[in-house]
């Protein structure tokens, strides 16, 4: 036996498999045949890396520093926060670990070979390169193999190409040397839908396409989100101009004669309450609950960053089939009898035939009505009744049944679309109960058509076939026309290749259909000639219908839709056209465009390009990879194990939860229970309401932090004694950082929210704007703290009272000062300050929290307040709103027309 440099058999078709001591020494050589994965990281090790975030290291130096100092609440709420975040953290993590075992189960459970001459049935895991695989209708494919046997072979590849038609496959032929062509191929995962024969493994495990998309998938490297990114770059700056400002304040004091261990304990109780320890656990709280919201919306999000990062979004890119259309074939348009009918609706019971903007019912138009049936009976779809029961139209139906809506039909996409238009244009009879199927000559790849003799109910017997126009017409003497049969001429054949040519232009599949009625029963050999040309059926898989709003609403919101397709350049264009996805001054490339441009070529033009057909899984990682070195913030949509790559890659990765591979859901970031395109709009309206609130309470927190060391800093700095106590700092801190933060992080959105455009990925998180406010405001609770604090020191001389009113003064700015937070652009008074009833319930509890501490004797003690006179309370109140009142002026004067 000739044999190639790796030990595979050459593809002759006189080979009868490898023998089995042989198969063993290759099983030794080559592995089992399953997807390998790289050593993953330890339970505990995962766990561990929760720890390194640099705003959780501050957190834990926060309670060492608490407990310390016997502030033991402080101390265990931190430890909450930090437990909370790294679990949450922890079991995202461990989920993406799944991905790997889930492509493993997509192999074929088991499969026959030939092996010592006999058939023999093993495991999928025990093929290897060499083996000789029988191949057979609705078997998955084992191994990477080349065809030397094939009879009538389709494969559905749409879950490495993304195409949604089943591909033609072909024997190698030897003539064409050694190495097989593309046609003969046949890849493990794969699906036969049609056909049988015998093919030669060539690549197993690893080697295989399969085991190359589960190479690309280990090596996606997890990138931090946009929040991610900002949070920890707040974190850093916040820790770093608190320290300086402490280190300051307590200088300051020492060297005015306090006592070193007073200012110290003041110093180090400012730093653990001028960092916002409460900052990660609203941050996880806002995300869960927009978790929960998008969850009612159709949306599964696996891993809490995400859910911020999608409303950042500026580009999703989606596959076609299956995402943006609905992975099925639909007849579109049919010609016959000199008319072009439009096909809407293709549902059976509900197909809506029209010429010219008006209804046709195929009762009246006795060529579309054959074309139909024609089309329906010359196939082999089975039908699934709801009862399990299954409907063959190769043999006579008894009972007629009359709910057509409610069957599930199985057959070759092309042949289903087909029988379902028949049975939308209520055929139902003519299709299942008055023919009969006699005999049949299928479909062959030279032949490219397929006829089947049938028997009506009145014992007539007719010719039925269908396959490429070309190929038909040449078997056709006479033509169907609205005058009638008429013998076919040079003239009738050119138009009716124009037609042909007009429907392959608009990417449908075109058909071709003729008929003839035999005087007696004719033998199969003469079946296919003289027949009468009745007409071309055009197919597609048509985009869903939610899809068309969808994209519209992406458009509005500033987000480019990228179409990235397996399919041909030509569907791809007429789909996204149709979805308004493609745009006249939008560029296509295909898979070989990209190979010529690369990595540079393609960032040059890639803002203009909306189309992306013909390419593979390793197309779309890089095209992934390019859009987000371009500074774009990408979201990916797909279901097959070809999307797994480019989704785990991209900075929001979008799957399918009905028709998705588990490869593709658990390489995700979020899964749409609907599989609905439109669902992707709803998150990004959720992810920007987060990142909206999220910038609420970032602006309300460290605004009150600023305030509170202002406070004490300034108080210092002019030399009076000090503001407010340690353990007061820690109780304000408490109070305020706590519910209303809270409820600030779920605000409803605001009615503009879907009209900006989004935010960059590298924007900082206190753009337009936001930091100015921050200090402006922080800068004012500091003063009206210390104006009532010095206030009450000059007029009474009583610092424990002083110290009191500045207490309760700084706790009622920022009280107040949450509801100017609820909007950047209105002031509060133009915003509802009661449509968040969870804000004022939990502004309610401090206040009551705050006024515990000053007028119950044990709190007194505790924080060392006195009660506060009728004058003093004035103050505080005066003071207390001069905030919102300045806000509010300057707000105006800043956005006063010109």
């Amino acid at each position: 036996m000739l044999r190639t440099g790796n030990g595979t058999p050459r593809l002759n078709g006189d080979y009868n498999g490898l023998k089995e001591k042989e198969a063993e020494k290759k099983l030794e050589i080559h592995g089992l045949n399953i997807i390998e994965s790289k050593k993953g990281i330890s339970t505990f090790k995962i766990f561990l890396n929760q720890f390194k975030d640099f705003m959780v290291l501050i957190l834990i130096a926060s309670t060492l520093v608490s407990a310390a100092m016997g502030e033991i609440i402080e101390a265990v709420t931190i430890v909450a926060i930090i437990v909370i975040n790294s679990v949450l953290g922890f079991v995202q993590e461990f989920k993406t670990e799944r991905t790997l075992d889930a492509l493993k189960e997509m192999a074929a459970p088991g499969c026959r070979v030939i092996r010592d001459g006999k058939v023999n049935e093993i495991p999928a895991t025990q093929v290897v390169p060499g083996d000789l695989i029988i191949i057979e209708e609705g078997d998955k494919v084992a191994a990477d193999s080349v065809l030397v046997e094939a009879k009538n072979i389709n494969v559905d590849e749409s879950l490495l190409t993304g195409e949604s038609v089943p591909v033609d496959k072909n024997a190698h032929n030897e003539n064409n040397g050694k190495y097989p062509e593309k046609e003969a191929c046949i890849f493990m995962g794969t699906a036969i839908t049609r056909g049988r024969g015998r093919a030669i493994a060539f690549a197993t495990g690893m080697k295989t396409e399969m085991g190359k998309i589960a190479d690309m998938i280990q090596n996606s490297e997890d990138n931090e989100t946009p929040l991610q990114k900002r949070l920890d770059q707040l974190g850093k700056y916040i820790v770093m101009g608190c320290l300086l400002v402490c280190a300051i304040v307590s200088i300051t004091g020492i060297l005015r004669g306090e006592a070193i261990l007073t200012m110290l304990m003041a110093g180090i109780s400012l730093a653990v309450a001028a960092v916002p320890e409460g900052l990660p656990a609203v941050v996880t709280i806002a995300l869960a609950i927009g978790v929960q919201r998008m969850l009612k919306r159709k949306a599964l999000v696996r891993k809490l960053p995400s859910v911020e990062a999608l409303g950042c979004a500026d580009i999703i890119c989606s596959d076609k089939t299956g995402t943006l259309t609905e992975n099925r074939m639909q007849v579109k348009s049919i010609y016959t009898a000199g008319r072009i009918f439009t096909v809407k609706n293709s549902r059976r019971n509900k197909t809506e035939f029209m010429f010219r903007d008006r209804k046709v019912s195929p009762d009246a138009s006795k060529p579309l009505s054959l074309v139909l049936k024609a089309g329906a009976l010359c196939g082999n779809v089975s039908i699934e009744l709801p009862e399990r029961k299954t409907i063959s139209i190769i043999s006579k139906i008894k009972k007629k049944i009359k709910t057509p809506e409610s069957w599930h039909l199985n057959g070759d996409p092309t042949e289903k679309a087909l029988m379902e238009a028949a049975l939308g244009a209520g055929l139902i009879d003519d299709v299942l109960h008055n023919n009969k199927k006699l005999d049949e000559i299928p479909f062959d790849s030279d032949r490219k058509c397929m006829s089947v003799l049938c028997k009506d109910a009145l014992h007539g017997h007719y010719v039925y076939t269908k396959g490429a126009p070309g190929v038909v017409l040449e078997k056709c003497g006479k033509i169907l026309t609205s005058k009638g049969i008429v013998p076919m001429d040079k003239a009738l054949k050119t138009g009716i290749l124009t037609i042909n040519d007009r429907m392959a232009s608009e990417a449908l599949r075109v058909l071709g259909i003729g008929y003839k009625k035999l005087n007696g029963r004719s033998f199969l050999g003469k079946m296919e000639s003289s027949l009468v040309f009745v007409g071309l059926v055009g197919m597609i898989d048509p985009p869903r219908k939610e899809a068309y709003e969808a994209v519209k609403k992406c458009r509005l919101a500033g987000i480019k839709p990228v179409m990235i397709t397996g399919d041909h350049r030509l569907t791809a264009h007429a789909i996204a056209k149709e979805l308004h996805i493609w745009q006249s001054t939008d560029k296509i490339l295909t898979g070989s465009d990209l190979d010529r441009l690369g990595e540079y070529g393609l960032q040059r033009i890639a803002e203009n390009v909306s189309i992306y057909a013909r390419v593979t899984p390793r197309h779309k990682l890089a095209i992934v990879k390019t859009l987000k070195k371009m500074g774009h913030t990408v979201a990916m949509t797909g279901d097959g194990v070809n999307d797994a790559p480019a989704v785990k890659e991209a900075d929001i990765g979008v799957s399918m939860g009905l028709t998705g591979t588990d490869v593709t859901r658990e390489a995700s970031s979020m899964i749409l229970t609907d599989d609905n395109f439109a669902t992707i709009v709803s998150a990004v309206e959720e992810g920007r309401i987060i990142y909206s609130n999220i910038r609420k309470f970032i602006r309300y927190l460290l605004s009150c932090n600023i305030g509170e060391v202002l406070t004490m800093f300034l108080g210092m700095l002019v030399g009076l004694p000090i503001p407010l106590l340690p353990i007061q700092i820690l109780w304000v801190n408490l109070v305020t950082d706590g519910l209303p933060a809270i409820a600030l992080g779920l605000e409803p959105a605001e009615k503009d929210i879907m009209t900006d455009p989004p935010r960059k990925s590298g924007e900082n998180i206190f753009s337009d704007g936001l930091g100015f406010l921050i200090i402006k405001r922080g800068l004012l609770l500091g003063l009206c703290t210390l104006a009532v604090f010095a206030s009450i020191l000059y007029f009474t001389g009583n610092v424990p009272l002083a110290r009191t009113g500045g207490f309760m003064t700084l706790v009622l700015t920022q009280l107040i000062h949450v509801f100017e937070c609820k909007s950047e652009k209105r002031t509060i008074f133009e915003i509802p300050l009661f449509n968040n009833v969870l804000l004022v319930f939990a502004v309610l509890c401090s206040l009551c929290m705050i006024l515990a501490a000053v007028y119950i004797p044990f709190l007194q003690n505790i924080f060392k307040t006195v009660p506060l006179t009728p004058d003093e309370w004035v103050l505080i109140l005066g003071f207390s709103i001069l905030g919102p009142i300045f806000s509010s002026f300057f707000k105006k004067k800043k956005y006063k027309p010109s």
